[in-house]
């Protein structure tokens, strides 16, 4: 295989790839792959099939996935569909799940096993999980394969948000976690993905890809002058997004947590630690 083209993207491995790149990589076996969902809240997706390892990205209940192979280990490895991105994962998590026709809107929503809120939940999905509702039951959604989810905390496929700063902003707080998607855990790249996504606009999912596709381009000032809110700014490995001329919110391991801070405190910060300052500023 090329070394040119991205693992992250890629479905090819030396002894097996995708059919679509046949005579584009080499491989030892070419497969179709099998198209499912994940049924688990949330599913790690790792670069190897193994525990140890920092997790590259996470995927939401609903999600769908093409699977290209599975071993006696319990993995399987798959590409995402929505972002392409390809690495393990637990064969477990895989289901053939009906085709969604609501997303999750509320930062995270109780499953119950029932239409009641005083009975005990036994699930919880985060923003941006894709379900499918059976029925209407008062202020509850009957959801297939799963139980009852309040009804307010769904949305249809094709609504979006207006604002994805604002979206953004209601993860303020929220633990750092290195390739966390969701309200209980969540990175600089993943806080722009999910909150992109909830008003209907598709991104990549790591920092250099954002850098190279979002947008465009803004004049670097030396003292960052003229942003507005939604202007996104990149580091070397980070980004954050702006809330005003100024002030900027990112999902930051400084501080363990989202944080909203003047640009120019976290700059300097920055600056000190790594040696390395703003690489671009991109406007949607």
């Amino acid at each position: 295989m090329s070394q040119h083209f991205d693992r992250r993207l890629t479905p090819a491995r030396p002894d097996l790839a995708a059919a679509h790149l046949t005579g584009i990589v080499t491989a030892e076996r070419y497969v179709q792959g099998e198209v499912m969902r994940f049924g688990d809240e949330v599913t790690e997706l790792l670069p190897e099939p193994r525990r140890d390892l920092s997790i590259d990205t996470q995927a939401l209940y609903g999600e769908e996935v093409v699977v290209y192979d599975r071993d006696e280990e319990g993995w399987s490895w798959v590409q995402l569909s929505r972002d392409g991105y390809v690495g393990y994962v637990s064969t477990d998590s895989l289901h053939k799940l009906d085709p969604p026709t609501h997303r999750v809107s509320a930062l995270r929503t109780l499953v119950y096993p029932g239409p009641s809120i005083k009975i005990p939940h036994w699930a919880a999905l985060p923003l941006g999980a894709l379900v499918h509702v059976h029925m209407q039951s008062g202020d509850f959604a009957q959801v297939a394969g799963l139980g009852y989810i309040w009804r307010d905390h769904l949305c249809a496929l094709d609504h979006f948000e207006n604002d994805f700063v604002t979206v953004a902003e209601r993860f303020l707080h929220v633990p750092y976690l290195w390739g966390g998607k969701t309200s209980l855990g969540i990175d600089c790249s993943g806080l722009v993905q999910v909150s992109l996504q909830a008003c209907g606009i598709e991104a990549p999912r790591d920092t250099d890809m954002m850098e190279g596709s979002l947008g465009s381009a803004l004049p670097m000032a030396s003292d960052c002058s003229g942003l507005k809110r939604g202007d996104l700014v990149f580091w070397k490995g980070h980004i954050g997004i702006m809330q005003d001329g100024t002030r900027l919110l990112h999902a930051n391991g400084t501080f363990m947590e989202v944080t909203s801070e003047p640009l120019a405190i976290a700059r300097e910060r920055i600056r000190a630690k790594t040696g390395g300052d703003i690489t671009s500023l991109r406007r949607l």
